[in-house]
């Protein structure tokens, strides 16, 4: 078996933990349920067109703060490379 295969192997994730212990907590379902809901109304603004394909970011990285004022849409390689902080 070669080094890469070993290495691989002793890499796999556990989801389910994960889940468990970050994606679970409340603190991150209520965060995520608000960039559901930021998806939604800026589909609702522009249309399902305008937003296919890429990301709804929150200006002031706050998921929570859904204003008009701070949602924009942006390519997924572009939102995901910004360096602000995220979350609060």
């Amino acid at each position: 078996m070669k080094k890469a295969d070993i290495l691989k192997k002793q890499r796999k994730r556990n989801y389910r933990k994960e889940y468990d212990e970050y994606h679970g907590t409340p603190k991150q379902r209520k965060n995520r349920s608000s960039r559901v809901l930021a998806r939604r109304k800026m589909i609702k603004k522009v249309g399902k067109g305008a937003v296919n394909g890429k990301d709804v970011d929150h200006k002031d990285g706050d998921p929570r703060n859904n204003s008009d004022q701070n949602l924009r849409i942006l390519a997924i390689k572009k939102n995901r490379a910004s360096k602000k902080k995220k979350g609060t």
